[in-house]
């Protein structure tokens, strides 16, 4: 197997103090790198004529790696590690996001306006015309993200309070990336109608909804049933945000390897959630050989599926061949694999036998299905959902710009063909003239991306008659945007 390249998700400095003697210095630094660390900083803490205390900062690959580089610095002869730290946790430190004013409270005449006695009178304007919320609150910039962490990226059910930090780091890059204000909510229970019912008791108070990490089937049923009872827009982002950033790749892939939608055999490793979706708005796209598989092998008509409905619904509207095999043999001839399943579920003589300009996406997160340094020459454009590869299916392209549209028209629901719509939007950033092997879906710090997302959503919102409100050349929504 490949070794890893060192990254900043495993940064760590390790602060050292060792003789102010000639070519110390370089003994460490050898040190670190024969143990395949990555120096990235060294910096000065403290000097004397007898000793030095240097903090260097260190890419590494991994937990266990960043042990062994830390132990190659202990092992160099009179240096001592006075502490090490982890880059990463010292960013959460305290939590990612705070709230802040958006007017100045500083006079006794702001007080009388902001809350009593002023405030009453907004109330009751809301209270005679419940419309009014919109214009008269933070409901319309306004998203809860809503979680039981019973299916975090990568990790599984870690429960609500190990979720949190996900869900800050959601509601940072809503904020960042398209200006909506967004609360993470955590919920300490994974029973389905409890969940309904918080989250409609909640309702109120948000222009929208985003559900995260909610394991498969029940995310189904949850999603359903809230867009159903509610009367704003209700977004399972593992499932519609995913598939729209991968339709969004497909779009810019196949303009390279000259293929049309409806010639692809495309093969879905893991039907969760955003399997499911993936497979929906691939077939709107015009894909029609899709062929799914979990752990039993392909999903055809001749398996029972229990009451898992999702699972039966995909059998029932894909596998047109009923296929029965497994995975490796899924393969053979298929010019698409989307893995959505777990790391190193594929190898590299499995894709070999796929065809000739063949694509994968291999997104299981943090560890792919397949390292992209293990693909064979067949496979000609690959993508993942890390951002040390290149091409990262990443639905940060997709949920601050939708919800920013949405919220600009006070979208009733998010529809299928504002999600296209999304996806079309974020593969035309890149012009076709620079579209390459590499570089299908843009960056998730292009700031074209939540802008024309916002603006895409917006006009089909429009169109497909569930806005309740016109979008403006040049409202002041925008300015919500980073200049």
């Amino acid at each position: 197997m490949v070794t890893r390249a060192p990254g900043v998700a495993y940064s760590i400095t390790v602060r050292s103090e060792y003789p102010n003697e000639p070519g110390m210095l370089g003994k460490i630094t050898s040190a670190i790198g024969e143990a395949g660390g990555s120096a990235q900083g060294v910096d000065v803490v403290q000097t004397s004529k007898g000793d030095m205390v240097r903090d260097f900062t260190i890419n590494t690959s991994g937990h266990d790696h960043a042990i062994r580089v830390v132990d190659a610095i202990k092992a160099v002869e009179h240096v001592k590690v006075r502490s090490v730290s982890d880059q990463t946790f010292l960013l959460h430190v305290g939590g990612k996001i705070e709230m802040s004013s958006r007017v100045p409270v500083t006079t006794r005449d702001d007080m009388s306006k902001a809350y009593t006695p002023g405030v009453g009178r907004v109330c009751m304007a809301i209270h005679e015309d419940p419309a009014a919320v919109w214009a008269l609150t933070g409901k319309g910039h306004t998203v809860a993200v809503i979680s039981d962490g019973s299916a975090v990226l990568g990790l599984g059910d870690i429960g609500p309070a190990a979720s949190l930090p996900v869900m800050e780091g959601k509601a940072l890059l809503f904020k960042e990336f398209g200006g909506v204000d967004a609360w993470p909510i955590v919920l300490d229970t994974n029973d389905t109608e409890e969940i309904i019912s918080i989250v409609k008791a909640l309702a109120p108070g948000f222009g929208g909804i985003n559900l995260e990490d909610i394991s498969a089937p029940r995310c189904f049923e949850i999603e359903e049933r809230l867009k159903a009872e509610l009367d704003i827009p209700v977004f399972h982002d593992d499932q519609h945000g995913t598939a729209v950033v991968v339709l969004a790749g497909l779009i810019n892939a196949l303009k390279i390897v000259d293929k049309r939608p409806q010639d692809l055999k495309v093969i879905v490793a893991g039907v969760g959630a955003a399997g499911t979706a993936c497979t929906k708005i691939l077939q709107s796209y015009g894909v029609s050989n899709i062929v799914g598989f979990d752990r039993q092998g392909a999903l055809n008509r001749g398996r029972d599926y229990g009451d898992n409905t999702m699972k039966q619904w995909f059998a029932d509207n894909t596998n047109t061949e009923n296929f029965k095999g497994d995975l490796g043999a899924g393969l053979e001839g298929a010019d698409m694999l989307l893995g959505l399943a777990g790391p190193e579920l594929v190898t590299r003589e499995q894709l070999a036998k796929m065809s000739s300009d063949a694509i994968v996406f291999a997104l299981s997160n943090p560890d792919p299905e397949i390292w992209p340094e293990d693909i064979p020459d067949n496979v000609r454009i690959m993508a993942t959902g890390r951002t040390d590869y290149p091409n990262q299916v990443n639905n940060s392209l997709c949920f601050p710009g939708l919800f920013r549209g949405v919220l600009d028209v006070r979208a009733s629901e998010i529809n299928d063909e504002m999600k296209v719509a999304a996806a079309v939007a974020i593969a035309g950033v890149i012009p076709d003239s620079h579209i390459s092997e590499d570089f299908i879906i843009p960056s998730v710090f292009d700031q074209n991306v939540s802008k024309r997302v916002a603006r895409s959503v917006s006009r089909v919102a429009q169109e497909t008659g569930v806005a309740r409100r016109r979008q403006r050349r040049g409202d002041e929504v925008y300015a919500a945007f980073r200049s």
